[in-house]
């Protein structure tokens, strides 16, 4: 007989009552109750309740084998449960399988974890085995919702007159940002391939050769340290546009946005998108990808405590530095030990030198620095920091920028403890105005804030000889809730242009001939202006699907060592490939790598 199935397992209903079915998949449950065999048999569709009765005694002896994780297909009809049996969680609920005939594919052993939706098995042993762990419904829904969006995001750019141009895997290396993986090239020794950090050089090019509009579902590998939301190979969204600006690149991509959370979420998202400069987003929120979702906006006290009397206060503003507030509504009755414990926390977790506080309780203000200050100036720090009775201020004082960046990170972490955030909420937001680039001390030259291809805002063109710190850029970064999801620029396009760029981040004319000559002898064909984004296709699935790591929505990922567990990668290889390919191994001394 055919065991050709006819339906998946959250198909059936009860108007299928009385039909002849094949079903396959994998035994979830089994629950035997005296002599009936009841199996809930899984697809990645959903389950189905599957019954085995004392009728047929040999089928019921193949059914008193099964267990969880058993593959098989049973072939039987569709029959109603008695109202009483019916689950109305579940799509099948209403039906059941009266099995006649059972094909066993193959047998498991006992799975080291369960498959069930909520495990609290430790995340290497899931990854370890990962082929189990994707069973699991939620990582397959996960993956279900990738594999969906894919298909919008494609039909949407189509729909535009964008074309899906395929870049290379294998190009040169410019390792300007992160480290590059090297990819040895055998037919030339000595010589190596890269791969790509982004295709933002083949991207600009396509725009060169007329092709006007490109985007790209693409893979990109960076060799860096990885966190719960980074992977050294990820997927993004990649676009570029030719006789643009930023206006259309906000404007195309807030209608992607909201076609894609309106189809996958059903949520309505409102354009158009907020939007705010960096230096607002980090001297409002400490951040340049900040969650506006809650208040609790940072305050600056530096003017009325620059001679107030208190050394460090005094000093820190002397110095250029900063002296900066938040609210924390509520927690002004906070405990002294409780005070004690954030403390040692914030100086932890943010890096800052102290926390200065001021509590308001029904005794009246109290500030751990009050015996340094008039009480005229405590009660006038409580109110720039628009605090109010009962209320908690909390105070760092340090060099800026790193001081924001410090206040931003214990604005998140009190908005979360005190369960400020609207987790409902979708924030999306532009940053736009990012510094061209910024001093690097340890090199002692400037880098792109984004890359060496960003063109600068054209009213401060004359300062990138005398004042490049303060060059606006025409960069853009797209952020959800404090996620930066994308980024991108309007490029330069013209060859003079470039090469003060070049020489500004100290990159010789040698130089940037070798390493872009190709992108530098494009523009002297006729270059249209052009710009574009890319947008982390990994981060906005983990953002839609509500999880708080990568790893949950890409099927095979990376552990924090950039290792996969379950197939054991990165591995050693033989002697006779490293000889194909003119390479020596210099490893590192043990315990030192």
């Amino acid at each position: 007989m055919s065991w050709k199935r006819t339906h998946h397992c959250s198909e059936l209903r009860a108007e299928h009552q009385g039909e002849s079915v094949c079903l396959n998949g994998w035994v979830d449950v089994r629950r035997d109750l005296g002599g009936v065999i009841f199996i809930d048999l899984r697809d990645r569709y959903g389950i189905t309740q599957v019954v085995f009765d004392e009728t047929d005694k040999k089928l019921h002896e193949q059914a008193e084998e099964l267990r969880p994780e058993y593959v098989i297909g049973i072939v039987g009809e569709v029959t109603l449960r008695d109202e009483i049996n019916i689950n109305p969680e579940r799509e099948t609920g209403e039906i059941e399988v009266r099995v006649r005939e059972l094909i066993i594919y193959s047998k498991s052993k006992t799975p080291p974890f369960e498959i069930k939706d909520q495990i609290e098995t430790n995340e290497e042993m899931r990854l370890r085995h990962r082929y189990l762990d994707l069973r699991r419904r939620p990582v397959q829904q996960n993956l279900i919702l990738r594999s969906k969006v894919y298909n919008t995001v494609r039909n949407f750019y189509h729909e535009r007159d964008f074309l899906e141009v395929e870049t290379p895997f294998l190009m040169r290396s410019t390792p300007e940002g992160a480290r590059d993986y090297l990819v040895p090239s055998r037919v030339n020794p000595g010589k190596f391939y890269a791969l790509p950090q982004s295709p933002q050089t083949y991207k600009q090019t396509l725009m060169m050769a007329g092709m006007d509009r490109y985007f790209q579902i693409v893979k990109c590998f960076r060799d860096e340290d990885l966190r719960a939301d980074r992977q050294p190979e990820f997927t993004q969204i990649d676009v570029e546009l030719s006789f643009t600006d930023e206006e259309e690149v906000f404007s195309v991509h807030e209608e992607l946005m909201a076609h894609i959370w309106k189809k996958h979420l059903g949520i309505e998202i409102e354009t158009p998108f907020p939007r705010m400069s960096y230096q607002d987003a980090l001297h409002r929120y400490g951040s340049d990808k900040p969650d506006t979702r809650f208040g609790m906006e940072i305050a600056d006290l530096s003017d009325l405590v620059a001679d107030s009397g208190f050394r460090i206060f005094d000093k820190t503003v002397a110095d250029g530095g900063k002296v900066l507030a938040i609210t924390v509504p509520g927690d002004g009755e906070i405990g002294r030990g409780a005070m004690d414990r954030l403390t040692d926390e914030v100086i932890s977790k943010t890096g800052a030198a102290g926390l200065i506080f001021i509590k308001s309780s029904e005794e009246g203000l109290n500030c751990s620095v009050g015996k340094f200050l008039d009480d005229q100036t405590v009660e006038k720090m409580f109110e720039i920091a628009g605090a109010e009775r009962g209320d908690l201020v909390l105070i760092l004082a340090g060099p800026q920028p790193p001081v924001y960046r410090q206040m931003g990170a214990l604005r998140l972490m009190m908005g979360s403890r005190h369960e400020l955030i609207d987790t409902d909420k979708n924030h999306f937001l532009w940053i736009t105005e990012f510094p061209l680039v910024e001093w690097d001390e340890e090199s002692r030259r400037y880098h792109a804030l984004h890359h060496p291809f960003t063109s600068p805002v054209k009213e401060d063109l004359d300062k990138m000889e005398e004042d490049p710190s303060n060059i606006r850029a025409r960069a853009y970064d797209l952020v959800l809730n404090g996620n930066e999801i994308g980024g991108g620029s309007i490029r330069i396009h013209d060859r003079e242009l470039q090469a003060r760029m070049f020489r500004l981040l100290g990159i010789d004319t040698g130089e940037a001939e070798e390493k872009f000559g190709f992108l530098l002898d494009a523009f002297d064909y006729g270059a249209p202006p052009h710009g574009g984004i890319a947008l982390g296709y990994d981060r906005l699935i983990m953002l839609m699907a509500g999880t708080k790591s990568l790893r949950d929505v890409i099927a095979f990922p990376k552990n924090q060592k950039a290792q996969s567990l379950m197939d054991n990668c990165p591995s050693s290889v033989d002697k006779s490939q490293l000889d194909e390919l003119h390479i020596q191994l210099k490893l590192p001394k043990q315990g030192k790598h």
